[in-house]
């Protein structure tokens, strides 16, 4: 449950620091008309995210067992390149975040603010997508439904309470530490989805070495355990895991891990801690 926490606090998080800042912006320059703008979007993007998970809990009904485990094999790869590129970009971006944003709503300003909808949505609704998509893929692996969605629940709600705090200046935090430490976790995490999405597509038969183990420890490391449970569910490990599989967490975890360490290590430090101040007068809402 904790990796699925993990991406709904970050994934959430990201979201939530969006539209606070589209908010204490309109807020500050007492542009408070186009507010119902930048709702609209919000609204509009968490459909989104609510049906496209839907379609993926109900569209593969009916189909074979090898076609399912095609679909979720491809979707989980699909959602191993998303996160990667979802923690790449967000360090590159995070201590320019504001202004990136600042200046989106100036250009929009000049059509009425309607394209504030727009900026909300598409923000958002990414966001939201790669959630839906990688809690899916967690929910294929472990085969429970409640412990992911529950986990991911908890994250994008701490997101939403996180971003309340920073709106009222109440919370301060270093964002840059904040997503590089959990970048490197998701990094751990999406490896372990690499490796199920690789293990379904053996099951369909799209690839081949099914049978073939690079280890079993499932003597030492039972399914059923507690500690075997803990491993599934935060790391997606698996006690009999095949060579295919193996290689392919090894391939990735180790040059994407070490990019993003000198990544991280060549980024200077921010010479404050990050924080969304909007500037306004207690009280106001």
């Amino acid at each position: 449950m904790f990796a699925n926490y993990l991406i709904g606090l970050r994934e959430g998080l990201e979201a939530a620091l969006v539209v606070v800042i589209l908010v204490a912006y309109l807020v500050k320059i007492q542009r408070r008309d186009l507010l119902p703008g930048i709702w609209l979007g919000v609204a509009l993007a968490g459909t989104l995210s609510l049906g496209f998970g839907a379609l993926l809990t109900y569209g593969t009904h009916g189909l074979t067992f090898e076609a399912q485990e095609a679909i979720g094999g491809s979707l989980s790869l699909i959602a191993v390149g998303l996160v990667t590129w979802m923690v790449f970009w967000m360090a590159r971006t995070a201590k320019n975040m504001r202004g990136e944003l600042h200046g989106r709503v100036d250009r929009h300003l000049a059509g009425g603010g309607r394209g504030l909808v727009v900026v909300a949505f598409l923000a958002v609704g990414r966001e939201g997508l790669e959630t839906a998509l990688f809690i899916w893929s967690a929910v294929q692996a472990t085969g429970s439904t409640t412990q992911p969605i529950l986990g991911a629940t908890l994250g994008l709600a701490s997101a939403v309470v996180l971003g309340w705090m920073f709106y009222r200046g109440m919370l301060r935090i270093n964002l840059s530490k904040f997503f590089t430490w959990t970048g490197g976790m998701l990094i751990i995490v999406a490896a372990g989805v690499l490796s199920y999405g690789i293990h379904d597509l053996q099951e369909a038969g799209i690839l081949p070495g099914l049978n073939s183990l690079m280890f079993d420890v499932s003597a030492a490391v039972p399914p059923s355990s507690w500690y075997g449970t803990l491993l599934k569910g935060t790391v997606n490990f698996s006690p009999a895991t095949t060579w295919l599989e193996g290689i392919a967490w090894l391939l990735y975890t180790i040059p994407t891990m070490t990019l993003f360490i000198r990544q991280s290590v060549r980024r200077a430090p921010a010479p404050a801690p990050a924080t969304v101040q909007p500037s306004i007068p207690q009280g106001v809402s």
